[in-house]
Parts: C-alpha cells; structure tokens; sequence
C-alpha cells in the first residue's frame, strides 16, 4: 500500500477537526437557544392573554347559552297555553252554574297542567282570568303565596284578574303585540323568595290585530335553578359573574363583589342574555393570566434547559465521532470474525475511512453471498428429505388399502370393492397435486374425506365421523398428507369394541391454524407417546406420526408440529399446528430449522 503524501489535494479536501466542532456546537446549542428565547419572550404574553380571552369568551358563551335555554324552555310552555285555541274558547266562554265548574275541571286546568309538566324545571304558575263565571281555584291564599308548594303538588292557581288590576307591575306592562310581548320581572313575593317570574298576557285569538285581553299569566321560577349555570369557578379563583336586567339591578352573582377602585386589574366581558336586554357580566382578575403566563415561562425554562443538557451530550457524542472512526473498523472486523457478516460500517466523508469502509462492506458482502450460496444448497437438500420423508407414506397406506381391496374381493363385495377403488384413485390424485408439496387446506380436507370414506367401505356403520371445521381456514395451504396418518391411526389402532367415534376439528387461532383428530378408543399410556417422537433404536414406533411431525417442521420451522394427549380408555386427541399462510404468499423462513 503506497504513502499518501501529506499535502495531497485529497487529504485537504476535508474540513478540520476544530472546525466541525465549532460548527456543531453553533448549530445545535447557541443557534437553537438565541432562537427559543427570542420568539418566546416577545410572543407569549399576546399569545397567553388572547388564549385566555377565547377560553373565557367560550365560558360565557355556554353559561348565556344555558340560561337562554331555560328561560326559552319557560316561554315555550308559554306558548302553548297563549296559543291554544282549544283553551282560548273556554276562558272567554260566560256560562254560570254547573258548565262553568264542568269547564274548569274538564278542560282548563287539565290544560294548564299538561303546560307545567311539558318542562323539567320546577315551576309555579298563576293564571288570572278576566271571566268572573269561571270559578278561582288556588292553593293558599292570594296574599301569602307559597310558590314551593306549587312546584311539590305540581297545580296552578286560578284567580280572576280584578285580584291584579290595581297592581303596578300589571299596569305598567307593555301594550300587546300578538305572539310577541312576554316579561322577566320579580313581582309579588318574588324577591322575598328569591325568585323571578315570566308575565304574559292571554288574548283573544280572533283579535290578533289589536288583541284583547281575557287573562294573565305568571309563570314563577327559582333564581337559582334559572341560572344555575352560572359559577365563577368556571372561569377562574377570585372572578364575578353576574346578570343584571334592563335597569342595572343585579338579578344573580356568582363569586366576591370586584374592588371597584381597580377596576384596571380586571378583564371585563360582557354578553347580552335573553330578549330583554339582560346582561351577563365577567370580572376577570388579571392575576388569573399572570398566573397562566408564570407557568408557560417555566414551562419555556424547563425546555432550554432540557435542551441544552441534550445539546451538551450530542455536542459531546459529536467531538468523540471523530476519535473513534478506527473502533468503527475494529467492530466490523470483529463482527466479520465472529459470523456476523451482515454488519456494515456505516460512513459519509471523502477521506481514507471513506474508503475503508467501502472495502469492508464489499468484501462482507462479497463472503455473505458465498454463504448464501452454500446455504441454499442445504436448504435444497433439506426440501430432498422432505419429499423422501413424504414419500414413505403412501406405500404404507397403499399396502393397508389394498389388503380392504383383497378381503372385499375375495367374499365378493362389487359394490364395495368399486367405491373403495374409486376413493383410493381421488385420494391418489389429491396426493399426486402436480407434484407440489404445498396444497390448498381444502384440499388437504378433500383428501381426507376420501380415506375416510374408504375406511367407512371398509368398517360400515361401526364408525361415526364428525367434522367441526372453521370455513375461515379453507383460504390457506399447508403441507399434504398431514391429517390421514392420523385418522388411519384411528381407525386402525382406537377401536374399543364394536364402535368408534373420531372428530375433525379445524381452527384458526390467531397466526395458527390447529388440527385436532379426537378419538373415544382404547387410548395409549404416556410411555407409548414419549417413544413416538422419541423412539428407541429398533423399536419402529409411531412411523407415520414422526413422519408428519418432521414433515411440518421441515417445512415451517420448531414452533409447529404435532402433540398427542392421551389415556387408557378415554380416547386419544392428536393436536397438528401450522401457521397460517395464505395461498400464494412468500414462504415462513426456515433459517432456524436445522
């Protein structure tokens, strides 16, 4: 290998050692933080007080939604009785004497009580009827109204309209528009009760141009229940939320009353509520966005510091890069040495490693297809064996099918001796397969079915077959000839007297489709079993079960093969797993099956 001189153009193609450290460390830790810090501290405070103000504005937006609804939940019922015809005729209806109480009791009030119960909401209702024929019906008395019992026994109370005509709160309501004019006011016992009421006029509906009047109606409500959506902690320790009507007056708080004289240190919102311009109000203590801005500058802290104790270990890892290039070499020599040839060196540059490394991937590359090469050919001599270990089944099959064929021909049984040469040819030609080892699981159930129906020539009604078969299995392959072996065994060896009973089970189980040959013979002890997959020399023990056993794992690899469970006298079950494989698809690598 020659020198390369010294001042070659190759060798200052590449940037010194000092230089790639400085340019690491600008890039990965002063860049970065001069960057962070700038963008942080001069947007974050907007950024924190419009987040603030939307959550807040969103807050209110559903308190005014909530009470909007109840109040309208209110003026539905409203609506109900102010535009029920049916109920409008009766009140203006002068009869005296038994029609008028017949009235009330059959349709009236039935009326009004259907109204109460079409909301959730516990309210009182009074009606006042401008019709003196028309009987008063209350609970209590006009003077010493008690609204919480309303609300328990679910009624209303009926006076006539003179009980309010000199009322101020009645006098002073607005002139009727029809359909339209409706009121939120605190009357009567409503402020002693902490109540509010929704007023509203009943009219003749043939006068909807200029309406007349033939009653009233105050539908009384708790404050709290109406605006129970209203709590300050919604939107934050030490705020104010409260609605206040047309007047100013406040008519519900929720939190402290604000420090008027700082009236600065508070974020206001306000919304309008309702139709009659009430408004809801918030007093925002700004101490509620310092507080959420101390935390994103903490949270901002913790992030440079955290990326600069990060930054600080790359800018380390980074320095060390180029004092370690040689280990690099030695780790893939070693990996070389040690069988791992599918380690690489992983480098970028334009200097002598670059070259190194290049040479050490190719010649790894180069040795790994050598053993590839080699590999193939034991793999290839494995797929050998398989076929031979296949092939040493039909024979055996062959020979006990054609001793049935001997017998039956010898007693003279045509019939059966036709079927079971017919079965004997579909089972031969769904064992054939072109030659392929790998068959549909269909098929492989088709070929089965065909012994079974020579065995069934053979032994008549003295065995019963059941087949328990998942059809989600039929759209994979396996190998062939791995369910007879087992039947044959069945039929051969499990008879306990004069009958016989084998079930076919098929599963998918996950990645896995599982087999199970289920018998009720004669059984086998453990020690039998053990020297089925592990024989003792001479001892020609379980052939066929090997076979299939050795065959799958051939094939798939040590997670799958064959298990038997057995005892004396309760039958044997014989449990074959494969993987499931769809038809077609790249076969299970087999690198770890020796």
């Amino acid at each position: 290998m020659s020198m390369q001189v010294p001042n070659s153009p190759r060798k200052m193609r590449f940037m010194p050692f000092g230089y790639k450290l400085m340019l690491t460390y600008m890039v990965f830790i002063i860049i970065p933080m001069i960057a962070i810090g700038y963008f942080s501290n001069s947007m974050y405070q907007n950024s924190i007080r419009k987040h603030t103000r939307n959550n807040i504005q969103g807050t209110i937006t559903q308190i005014k939604d909530n009470i909007e609804y109840r109040m309208r939940d209110v003026e539905r019922i409203s609506d109900m009785l102010y535009n029920d015809e049916s109920l409008i005729i009766p009140l203006k209806n002068y009869e005296t004497g038994w029609n008028s109480y017949e009235r009330m009791a059959d349709i009236i009030i039935p009326k009004f009580n259907i109204a109460m119960n079409a909301t959730g909401l516990n309210i009182a209702m009074y009606i006042f009827l401008s019709n003196e024929t028309l009987p008063e019906r209350y609970y209590g008395s006009f003077e010493s109204e008690d609204p919480d019992q309303l609300e328990r026994i679910k009624n209303t109370n009926i006076f006539h309209l003179n009980r309010i005509e000199d009322k101020v709160w009645h006098k002073n309501f607005p002139e009727e528009k029809f359909g339209l004019t409706m009121e939120w006011q605190r009357v009567e016992r409503d402020y002693e009760l902490g109540r509010i009421s929704l007023l509203r006029r009943l009219v003749d509906l043939k006068y909807q141009v200029k309406p007349r009047e033939i009653g009233f109606m105050r539908i009384s409500l708790r404050k709290q229940e109406l605006f129970e959506a209203i709590d300050y902690s919604k939107i934050g320790e030490g705020s104010t939320l409260w609605v206040t009507d047309e007047q100013g007056s406040i008519l519900y708080m929720s939190g402290r009353t604000p420090d008027y004289a700082n009236m600065d240190n508070y974020l206001i919102i306000k919304d309008s509520v309702g139709r009659q311009n009430w408004e809801l109000t918030a007093y925002v203590p700004l101490t509620v966005m310092e507080t959420d801005s101390a935390r994103v500058k903490m949270f901002i802290i913790a992030i440079c510091l955290l990326c600069l104790v990060v930054f600080t270990f790359a800018g380390m890892f980074i320095s060390r890069y180029f004092s370690i290039r040689m280990n690099k070499v030695v780790s893939v020599l070693n990996a070389y040495r040690e069988g791992e040839l599918h380690k690489r060196m992983g480098y970028q540059g334009n200097d002598e490693f670059s070259e190194i490394a290049s040479a050490l991937n190719e010649m790894g590359q180069n040795i790994n297809h050598l053993i590839e090469e080699v590999y193939m050919t034991q793999i290839e001599k494995k797929e050998a064996e398989l076929e031979s270990l296949q092939a040493q089944i039909n024979p055996h099959f062959l020979y006990n099918t054609l001793s049935s064929i001997s017998r039956l021909a010898k007693f003279g049984e045509i019939d059966k001796l036709q079927r079971m040469v017919l079965d004997l040819a579909k089972f031969y030609r769904l064992s054939l397969n072109e030659g392929r080892t790998l068959i549909p699981v269909s098929s492989e159930l088709e070929q089965a079915e065909a012994y079974i129906n020579i065995q069934r020539t053979k032994f008549g009604d003295a065995v019963t077959i059941d087949y328990d078969i998942d059809p989600a299995i039929v759209k994979y392959e396996t190998i062939k000839l791995i369910l007879q072996p087992f039947i044959e065994n069945a039929f051969e060896h499990a008879r306990m007297g004069d009958s016989l009973n084998i079930r076919i089970v098929g599963r998918l189980e996950g990645k896995r489709i599982v087999f199970k040959i289920i018998d009720n013979g004669v059984g086998m002890p453990a020690e039998r079993i053990r020297q089925i997959f592990d024989p003792i020399e001479g001892l020609n023990t379980g052939f066929g079960i090997r076979n299939v056993h050795s065959r799958i794992q051939l094939h798939f690899g040590s997670d799958y093969g064959v298990k038997i469970g057995s005892g004396r006298g309760i039958g044997t079950t014989v449990q074959i797993v494969i993987p499931a494989r769809e038809i077609g698809k790249v076969p299970v690598d087999r690198s770890s099956t020796s």
